[in-house]
């Protein structure tokens, strides 16, 4: 029994090891219950943190950990393009996870990089709840990329999206496009925003707004425009929520036997690789993902090096690229 790991308390107590780790750190910010949980099972399984566990912890360890939502999205390829530029200038060494979309998965993923020590994280875009990303800042600095989290030791990176689906909307609108179909993200970070900017442009511009359900994948794209394609009339154009959805667009359409852009526009947003890739030539926003990820290791350095204790939001103002998936209204 005396040789019970903290994963082990964690299972034991029904709660993560991030939880347990704040219980045997004595943070106040537990609740006498799960303390008591954690107590009762750390003493049934007779576990006991070493003097040596707690003097390492007490230590700077070099590294960071990054969590990446979707290994699958080149937008997180970009963005841990600026963050390696960033570890590299401050002499960090990134341990680097994936979440997979799902919160579960990522929660196991601050958890592994929590036993690791690391002395800071970069959650990027995650669709963790707000609660678990405060718990998990109360052991170490946070910094989220692309969603604003609240919390004394949580600093955010965030693109301005309601501007970004501002630009999208007036580029449609002047090339003479009245019907601009939305295909939302879901529960991606940022998609709710986007949808919002979209619709509020929608407005200004004195359109109907016209919502898709969607998510942050190709797939989410494909069975948007199968929708589409089935309906009476299509729209002259579709502002997708990220290129992702918008390449599964462009393929289905593409392979019905229409023409972008001279059947319908497409853009997308993120300005991924795959936007720039030749034959793709997609128009979409760009979000300067490099600086956002430079910035990210900046901010958790002023943390971790400097002291800083105040949070930090700080913005991004994105640019529309035009390529060839948008013209005039046919």
């Amino acid at each position: 029994m005396g040789h019970s790991t903290m994963e082990d308390v964690a299972r034991k107590a029904g709660v993560s090891r991030a939880l347990v780790s704040l219980v045997l750190n004595d943070s106040p910010n537990v609740s006498d219950h799960r303390r008591r949980l954690v107590l009762d099972a750390a003493a049934e399984l007779g576990y006991r943190r070493n003097a040596a566990a707690r003097h390492l912890a007490s230590r700077r360890t070099g590294s960071i950990g990054v969590l990446l939502n979707d290994l699958h999205n080149p937008f997180f390829a970009d963005i841990y393009d600026g963050i390696a530029a960033g570890t590299e200038k401050h002499g960090y060494r990134p341990l680097l996870t994936a979440g997979a979309r799902r919160p579960a998965s990522e929660q196991h993923a601050i958890d592994v990089m929590l036993e690791h020590r690391v002395d800071g994280m970069i959650l990027v875009s995650p669709r963790l709840s707000t609660a678990s990303i405060a718990t998990a800042s109360e052991i170490v600095p946070v910094v989220v990329i692309g969603r604003v989290v609240r919390g004394d030791n949580i600093d955010s990176v965030e693109n301005d999206e309601r501007h970004g689906a501002l630009l999208v909307v007036a580029h449609l609108a002047e090339l003479g496009h009245r019907t601009i179909v939305h295909i939302h993200g879901g529960n991606g970070a940022g998609a709710r925003a986007r949808w919002r900017g979209y619709e509020h442009a929608m407005a200004q511009f004195g359109l109907k707004p016209d919502v898709l359900a969607g998510d942050f994948t190709e797939l989410a794209g494909v069975e948007a425009a199968r929708r589409l394609l089935r309906r009476k009339k299509l729209p002259s154009a579709v502002f997708a929520a990220n290129d992702l959805v918008a390449a599964g667009a462009l393929d289905t359409f593409e392979d019905a036997g229409l023409r972008v852009p001279d059947d319908l526009s497409v853009v997308g947003y993120d300005n991924t690789f795959l936007a720039r890739m030749h034959h793709v030539a997609l128009t979409t926003v760009d979000q300067s993902t490099e600086e956002m990820g430079r910035t990210a290791v900046d901010l958790l350095h002023q943390r971790v090096e400097d002291g800083r204790v105040t949070a930090v939001t700080h913005f991004v103002t994105p640019e529309l690229v035009t390529r060839r998936t948008s013209g005039s209204r046919p």
